[in-house]
């Protein structure tokens, strides 16, 4: 079962389930979530991305993705799911619009805690780079309840919590 807006906020604002909490973000179905103040970016003959911190961009001042570029990005919330708690991040359809992807890794286990979500976006864009700077709305989560807590959750098996910067692949 999908949460509705008025159990996200029991969740966030009794059990730290979205930190911080902010209200005004809440939807029907979701949370809209904001772009963090790290990315990891491709440099040129590098194998490994590289942190490039984007928290002096703004929306007049942004951080440009180039046609094609590639980037791992972090939201600004830190997220701590019950063991009884699903999540799916969803771009927000303005982003996709502007032809912004999102490379379709943003399921969480129950029980994922203390970490921030990496996003892995691209610009589909063939000609013009897309602007991005932190706080923007860039997508939004949906819950869903289990219907009974699993034999193990994320907090026993998981190799990304307490991921509270934006993080590369762990293999």
């Amino acid at each position: 079962m999908i949460l509705p807006d008025y159990e996200i906020h029991h969740l966030c604002s009794k059990h730290a389930m979205v930190v911080p909490f902010n209200p005004e973000l809440l939807n029907p179905a979701s949370i809209d979530v904001l772009l963090g103040d790290r990315l990891m970016v491709e440099v040129e003959y590098r194998h490994d991305l590289e942190i490039l911190g984007i928290a002096h961009y703004t929306q007049a001042d942004p951080y440009w993705l180039a046609p094609g570029e590639f980037c791992l990005a972090e939201t600004r919330e830190i997220f701590n799911l019950p063991d009884f708690i699903a999540a799916q991040f969803v771009l927000k359809s303005s982003r996709a619009r502007e032809g912004l992807e999102h490379l379709l890794a943003g399921f969480c286990d129950p029980g994922w805690h203390g970490s921030r979500l990496t996003m892995e976006l691209s610009n589909a864009r063939r000609y013009h780079s897309i602007p991005i700077w932190p706080g923007m709305k860039i997508g939004q989560m949906v819950f869903q309840k289990m219907q009974g807590i699993p034999a193990s959750t994320y907090a026993v098996t998981g190799r990304y919590n307490r991921d509270e910067a934006v993080t590369a692949s762990k293999g």
